[in-house]
């Protein structure tokens, strides 16, 4: 591993690896016709998943510094990146946004058949089948309080997905699907919105009372070819979370 990859950032999200990544391929320790480190050899260094590897070389070749070839690697294209100003969501977990000291907690999982307003609001068709996985999102301690409640909606054929998500409360669906049937992520559209929580059951299982102002957060999960393979759903007291966002040049 070059020597200037020594010094991992502290956080091993996609964006920083991109970070670190970009400043040893502009300062020159990786030269124009190099090949960067694995994904494997990158993973084991910065201690993140493949995923989140992934996203960080996906990062580094929307800047046009590098080019991926399967059974090649990842070759150094460019020693500056391309001017540009966009906000980076090249890491679903800058996305999502919540920090390990918060915990999914499964409330239910069924099969559902979708209809009406909710087919529009996930994007699919009529009368389309999902596997609808509902959770709360805690924080964590005695005086535990919830911080969302996010139903995702998954391929039915994924069924097994219901016993990875419960044995890692910490992982991302969409990292769950990705690792065990390499099915990528190539495109989020978000949408985030006012919303009032009127339904009793969700103001009782988030703690507020019926009328509490929320913020509502529609993603919707592409693969490379443009099929719609997951949504999530999630609902957020107003006074318990906020969406942030950094823009870099």
């Amino acid at each position: 591993m070059n020597s200037v990859l020594e010094q991992a950032p502290h956080k091993a999200n996609a964006s920083n690896i991109a970070r670190h990544l970009t400043e040893a391929i502009t300062s020159g320790h990786f030269a124009v016709g190099d090949l960067l480190p694995t994904e494997l050899e990158l993973c084991k260094h910065y201690g993140a998943s493949r995923y989140t590897v992934r996203a960080a070389l996906a990062e580094l070749q929307q800047f046009g510094l590098v080019s991926r070839r399967k059974n090649v690697g990842t070759r150094v294209v460019s020693a500056k990146p391309r001017a540009a100003f966009r906000p980076s969501l090249a890491s679903v977990d800058d996305l999502v946004q919540f920090g390990e000291e918060h915990l999914r907690v499964v409330q239910s999982v069924a099969t559902e058949t979708i209809h009406g307003d909710l087919a529009k609001e996930l994007g699919c068709g009529d009368g389309t089948s999902w596997l609808r996985i509902s959770t709360l999102r805690m924080v964590e301690g005695e005086d535990a309080m919830p911080i969302g409640w996010t139903d995702v909606y998954i391929d039915p054929a994924y069924a097994e997905i219901e016993e990875l998500v419960k044995a890692s409360p910490g992982a991302l669906i969409s990292s769950l699907i990705e690792e065990r049937y390499d099915r990528q992520i190539a495109e989020i559209q978000q949408e985030v919105r006012a919303f009032t929580i009127t339904d009793e059951v969700l103001a009782s299982r988030l703690q507020v009372q019926s009328g509490a102002s929320a913020l509502k957060i529609v993603r919707r999960y592409f693969d490379a070819e443009g099929e719609l393979f997951e949504v999530s759903v999630s609902v957020h007291p107003a006074d318990r979370f906020s969406v942030s966002m950094r823009l870099r040049r």
